[in-house]
């Protein structure tokens, strides 16, 4: 049996003056969180739906990569990710890239292997595997611990 999360989106009025909210229920972390046209293609405080795709790409891309360094016997330190969504306008508005940069402590690994695994996590992480048709690109660098 699978696991099944949602989300709820509720908007008022046209694309560009309107507002919207979204709502995590299961968890509570988003609880009517404001999302707007000025949020998502201005400075407007607010989220949007590509910062939301980068949280979520961050997040399971890091655990995945945590789970294939222990797997492979190296127990990491610690990992920094940051994941960037670029959405174009050009012929309509589409992701465009999307940059995964990692900042990792692994002990007793070289880097070698650990490009390796991080690019066999980039690849198969649930996440980036829903996002295939958007270019991925991956930064993965082992600081000293």
């Amino acid at each position: 049996m699978g696991i099944s999360r949602h989300a709820t989106a509720h908007w008022e009025g046209d694309l560009k003056t309107g507002k919207g909210q979204l709502s995590t229920p299961q968890s509570g972390l988003l609880d009517k969180t404001r999302y707007a046209f000025s949020s998502r293609f201005g400075d407007e405080k607010g989220t949007n739906p590509e910062e939301l795709i980068a949280a979520a790409h961050a997040g399971c891309f890091t655990m995945a990569l945590s789970a294939k360094l222990t797997e492979a016997g190296f127990v990491p330190t610690s990992l920094d990710t940051e994941a960037k969504v670029d959405l174009s306008m050009e012929g309509g508005p589409q992701l465009s890239q999307i940059t995964l940069k990692v900042k990792a402590v692994v002990p007793n690994i070289d880097a070698t292997q650990f490009r390796a695994i991080a690019d066999d996590a980039k690849q198969n992480c649930p996440v980036s595997k829903a996002l295939s048709a958007v270019p991925i690109s991956l930064e993965a660098e082992l600081a000293a611990g």
